[in-house]
C-alpha cells in the first residue's frame, strides 16, 4: 500500500488533510482481490471521515464491480488506487486494452451483466484510459456526498 502525503496547499471540500491522498493496493496474483479491495478502500474511507454516510455503501459496490469486472473479463486485476480530492476517485488496472462494455441486455432479477449500470448509477461519472499494457477503468463520486451533513472546513 503507498499513502502519497496530502497537499495543504489546497482548501478542497476535503479539507487539508485529506486533499491529495493517494492509496495504491497491488492484486495481481491476489486470491479474493474483491474482498481485500473493498476492505482496503472501506478503510480508507474511515481514515479520511467518509465512512458516515449512506454514499460510502455505495462507493464499495462500485470498488466491487469494478474488481469483478477486471476479473472476469479483462484477465485479473492489476491494481486498485483511490484518490482524494473534490472527489473521490477510483481506478481498477488491468491487464487489457479492450474498453468494458456494457450489457447489451442484462435481465431483471438475473445475476450477470448489471455491473457497469450499476457503476454508472452509483458513480458521477466513470471511464477508462488505455495505455500500452492495459487500461485503468475508473468512477468518480464527489466528495461532498460523503461529508454532507458535516463541516467541511470551508
Amino acid at each position: 500500500m503507498e499513502t502519497i502525503g496530502a497537499d495543504t496547499s489546497d482548501s478542497l471540500r476535503t479539507g487539508p488533510s485529506v486533499a491529495g491522498q493517494r492509496r495504491r493496493l497491488a492484486l495481481s496474483g491476489v486470491r479474493g482481490h474483491v474482498a481485500k479491495g473493498r476492505e482496503f478502500t472501506r478503510q480508507a474511507l474511515q481514515d479520511w471521515g467518509w465512512d458516515r454516510e449512506a454514499t460510502a455503501e455505495d462507493v464499495l459496490l462500485v470498488v466491487s464491480e469494478l474488481l469483478t469486472n477486471a476479473s472476469l473479463h479483462a484477465g485479473g486485476c492489476i491494481e486498485l488506487a483511490l484518490t482524494a480530492g473534490e472527489v473521490l476517485r477510483i481506478e481498477v488496472l488491468d491487464g487489457t486494452t479492450a474498453p468494458p462494455r456494457p450489457h447489451p441486455a442484462p435481465q431483471r432479477g438475473l445475476p450477470g451483466g448489471h455491473g457497469l449500470y450499476i457503476v454508472d448509477r452509483l458513480s458521477d461519472r466513470w471511464g477508462t484510459i488505455t495505455g500500452e499494457n492495459g487500461k485503468a477503468v475508473w468512477a468518480e463520486v464527489e466528495a461532498s456526498r460523503l461529508t454532507s451533513g458535516r463541516s467541511t472546513g470551508l
